[in-house]
């Protein structure tokens, strides 16, 4: 007759790291993705937790109970905080598609995006999906989930993070989102308002002109020309907000 021993210091450590897991899955991208069932979101959490709990071992053992509703809590703040500054990080290619949609005349068209939650127009949208895209096709959500993993070890179970270090990094990933979202869009940017002086120079050489008729389908065309260049740094931007997003999760130690 088999018998089995479960130790109940590691049903504690399993099911808290499955917990800051499942909160983290929820905010962060490409998970909270809503394309992705929440059957699906809690099976792989619960698998990521037991994978996950070796590493975490150690951090919460023989808790009382309110200790360990303490933990539980203490638990899912940690893995929103982390999924949210993940989920900071990525916004920079959204933030870009605003800057192309308010420049280039497709911001009278926005809507929201039930699936993604993203209110925008098309190339908000379109560059946020491409993102999502290539982080599974690249293989770029393993790197975030080992990031998570490291997390472990910068913040162990029941520790909390730190407010200084959590608030130093928030800001550092807002900066990187502006930054990034001027040098994804800025070229376009640039070129669409060369376009707008040079329309109003026009108007200035000959009044009889309706630049705001002229105006309108010439900056569209201009967008969709050189937006096959933007989509061919796609990929190398997503590659990097990847590496950023890994080094804000192992430096909240």
């Amino acid at each position: 007759m088999l018998t089995t021993t479960l130790s109940l210091a590691w049903l504690e450590t399993a099911l808290l790291t499955s917990i800051r897991v499942v909160a983290f899955l929820v905010i962060a991208p490409p998970f909270s993705h809503n394309s992705i069932p929440l059957q699906i979101k809690g099976m792989l959490a619960l698998g990521l937790g037991l994978a996950m709990s070796a590493r975490a071992e150690g951090g919460a053992s023989s808790l009382d109970t309110a200790g360990f509703v303490g933990a539980i809590v203490v638990e899912l703040v940690t893995g929103a905080a982390l999924g949210f500054l993940v989920m900071v990080v990525f916004s920079a290619v959204q933030s870009a598609g605003s800057l192309i949609d308010l420049f280039g005349g497709f911001s009278l068209a926005q809507a929201y995006d039930l699936q993604s939650m993203v209110t925008g127009a098309q190339f908000t949208r379109l560059l946020h999906m491409t993102a999502l895209t290539l982080l599974f096709a690249t293989s770029g959500y393993q790197f975030i989930i080992a990031g998570l993993a490291r997390s472990f070890d910068a913040v162990p179970l029941g520790g909390g993070l730190d407010l200084g270090i959590t608030a130093e990094r928030l800001v550092d990933a807002v900066v990187q989102m502006f930054i990034a979202s001027l040098q994804i869009a800025g070229p376009l940017i640039v070129v669409l308002f060369l376009a707008d002086v040079g329309l109003g120079l026009l108007t200035r050489v000959a009044p009889a002109l309706n630049a705001l008729s002229l105006g309108f389908p010439l900056k569209i065309a201009l967008t969709l020309v050189l937006a096959v260049t933007l989509f061919t740094s796609i990929p190398a931007v997503v590659e990097a907000l990847t590496g950023d997003a890994l080094d804000l999760l192992g430096g909240l130690g």
